[in-house]
């Protein structure tokens, strides 16, 4: 009760005192660092890791110990998801930060903004900070992960972890992909690599990850990259040296206080070219077309797009609705507009990248050439 009662204090203050330092204990105890973080510390020489929690399936919970769907998502806090595993304390000294409690379809930009400039802070401002870990709803994760790959560019690793189960059902997986990702995100193995997504033993690259199944645990893959590696008995193993991926882009958002509106538009057949004009009456600075193929849209279409570049200079980005694949220049480009391939970047994904330059008040030439890089042309 004691070691519940003191894993419990460790998140829920947030006084300032100097850190303590002693060797490891029966019973976990706190101290709380220069940024004001209280650590559940039971030994001294195991690395740091603090917990942004966001809410999501990993925080949920159903009817029945059978209900993987219907629960109520986002209804366990940061204190209850880590009190499932004190295993994270055989592997590192946790604090926890309790950033939203929601579903990922309720994470907003605000969020994303808030939690990148608390991780740069207080993770990469700490000599003495491993690594972060984002729990997160999966049905947006790919998103977050982007946001933070693109906007934490310190070195250390920041995982983003989730669940397909509810931590109410039986073989639920959220605890043990947690401790699964405090493991990543405490090995020094993991530094240099970018964000991460961690679920399933898999460690994968937040720049091409994807969820790919709505419902089986088996589901964030990136099907042309391949996994950066696994994790077996909760021992993470690399199958390559760290490496940035081909285009990516490094966003400081230290200045930014915003990221203004994208809209993703679905090509299909017969589509109204009001779809785009709509949208950027209704507020939107930039539009993401998840396109048919390559990037593809109807020729009516296609004319829309280039009146939206030329005339109004509201910038385009066309990718596709294909699960995986390439959208390079050559194959949406004409004489007659800029137009702005995503190249490997899917549209949930280019819809980040877009807000995060926009933001950063990037005209349309500088966009392009930022989206380029993802192209092999």
């Amino acid at each position: 009760m004691l070691a519940q009662t003191l894993l419990l204090a460790a998140f829920a203050a947030l006084g300032s005192a100097s850190p303590i330092h002693v060797a490891r204990a029966d019973s976990p105890y706190v101290y709380t660092n220069s940024f004001g973080l209280n650590f559940t510390q039971m030994n001294a020489s195991l690395p740091n890791v603090t917990i942004f929690a966001t809410g999501g399936t990993i925080a949920g919970s159903g009817s029945s110990n059978t209900a993987t769907t219907g629960y109520s998502i986002g209804s366990v806090g940061v204190l209850s998801l880590v009190d499932a595993v004190p295993e994270v304390l055989n592997i590192s000294n946790i604090a926890g930060v309790q950033i939203s409690n929601v579903g990922s379809e309720d994470v907003t930009s605000e969020i994303l903004l808030n939690l990148s400039k608390y991780i740069n802070k207080v993770v990469c401002g700490d000599s003495t900070m491993a690594g972060a870990v984002v729990t997160h709803g999966t049905d947006t994760l790919e998103e977050s992960a982007f946001f933070l790959d693109a906007t934490v560019n310190c070195g250390k690793p920041v995982v983003i972890v989730g669940a397909m189960r509810p931590s109410t059902a039986i073989s639920a997986d959220g605890p043990y992909n947690l401790l699964e990702a405090v493991t990543v995100a405490a090995s020094n193995k993991s530094t240099n690599r970018g964000a991460l997504v961690v679920l399933n033993d898999r460690i994968a690259s937040a720049y091409y990850v994807t969820k790919n199944n709505a419902n089986t645990l088996e589901t964030f893959k990136p099907i042309e990259e391949g996994f950066l590696g696994t994790l077996v008995s909760d021992v993470p193993y690399y199958y390559y040296p760290p490496v940035t991926p081909t285009g990516k882009t490094a966003i400081d958002v230290s200045n930014i206080t915003s990221i203004p509106r994208v809209d993703i538009l679905y090509a299909y057949e017969d589509m109204s070219n009001d779809t785009l004009y709509n949208a950027i009456d209704s507020g939107a600075k930039g539009i993401v077309i998840a396109g048919a193929g390559a990037g593809g849209t109807s020729t009516s279409f296609n004319y829309a797009i280039e009146d939206v570049l030329n005339r109004l200079k509201v910038p385009v980005v066309q990718s596709t609705r294909a699960n995986s694949g390439e959208v390079p220049l050559s194959d949406i480009g004409s004489t007659t507009a800029s137009h702005i391939a995503s190249g490997f970047l899917d549209p949930q994904k280019s819809r980040i990248l877009l807000g995060l330059l926009l933001a950063q008040g990037k005209n349309l030439t500088e966009i392009s050439a930022v989206f380029h890089g993802s192209t092999d042309d």
